[in-house]
């Protein structure tokens, strides 16, 4: 009698079941560390094919000697300023030259100058010249004593094939496809850089902020980028938040593909390891 009970007191601290969930833990996060490794290198590998070691930096339009033309563009911003602020309706068409005359003279654009320049505006499709920077393979280097770790940049140069569209307070363009010359963009990648949010920065600036709040409508027309703010209409080609984190929605669904496989593994270790218990138990 006094054996039986020792075994049943031997079997309720039995271990096993413990240290092979922990086990299986371990292995879990194993894989996701080799997983996320694997993948973030083969991504670096891909990158590289598409992507070039040095920037070609985009044309700039010159400004100087074009005071008239500059006066013009800034009579059409400040007369659509005034319409956004009132009830009525407000439209602002601009072509290419003026788009790129706008990045070139005025301040809050100057991030773009020399990265983005816009080639032509048809068949509802801008075609932009680009040279963005990129991070590259990671390395480690070591600068006296300590060790970082940093990455070798690379340059994205080519054209974008983009249509505008709205995203909440925001103007983005919603990527079809990027020319590179002599190489081939994977479409993950184009997925998973639309839409390009290039107006984000400007959400919390006093002026353009408050202005693209209020458009309803941007497209392209005419050969131009048009903005428009229609009253009673509801905003047009809204992105959803489902198509902005896109590539954030797929890194979570390995992630819980792996995490049910280890509630699966768990699960079933701890069955067994009840079942045993109670075979002894039994006995």
């Amino acid at each position: 009698m006094s054996a039986r009970r020792a075994d049943i007191q031997t079997s309720a601290r039995s271990p096993f079941a413990g240290c092979a969930i922990l086990i299986t833990a371990l292995l879990v996060m194993v894989f996701l560390v080799v997983f996320s490794v694997i993948t973030l290198f083969r991504q670096f590998n891909e990158i590289a094919r598409f992507t070039g070691e040095k920037p070609q930096p985009v044309e700039l339009t010159q400004v100087e000697g074009r005071e008239a033309d500059l006066n013009r563009l800034a009579e059409k911003i400040e007369l659509f300023r005034q319409q956004l602020a009132g009830t009525g309706e407000a439209r602002l068409a601009l072509g290419p030259e003026e788009l790129n005359l706008a990045i070139a003279a005025y301040e809050p654009f100057k991030d773009l100058r020399g990265t983005f320049r816009v080639l032509s505006a048809d068949d509802g499709r801008l075609r932009v010249a680009i040279s963005f920077p990129m991070n590259g393979r990671p390395r480690f280097t070591r600068e006296g004593e300590e060790g970082m770790i940093t990455s070798d940049m690379r340059y994205l140069n080519g054209t974008l094939v983009a249509s505008p569209a709205l995203l909440k307070r925001e103007v983005v363009l919603r990527i079809e496809n990027i020319e590179v010359p002599g190489a081939t963009v994977p479409r993950e990648f184009i997925e998973q850089m639309s839409p390009y949010r290039i107006t984000e920065r400007y959400l919390t600036d006093p002026q353009i902020g408050p202005a693209m709040a209020g458009l309803t409508r941007v497209s392209v027309e005419d050969g131009g980028l048009v903005f428009a703010k229609v009253p009673g209409e509801v905003p047009q080609d809204v992105i959803g938040r489902d198509q902005v984190n896109h590539a954030t929605s797929r890194l979570f669904v390995v992630i819980g593909v792996a995490a049910s496989i280890f509630l699966l593994f768990a699960g079933t270790v701890i069955f067994l390891g009840l079942r045993a218990k109670a075979g002894r138990t039994g006995n």
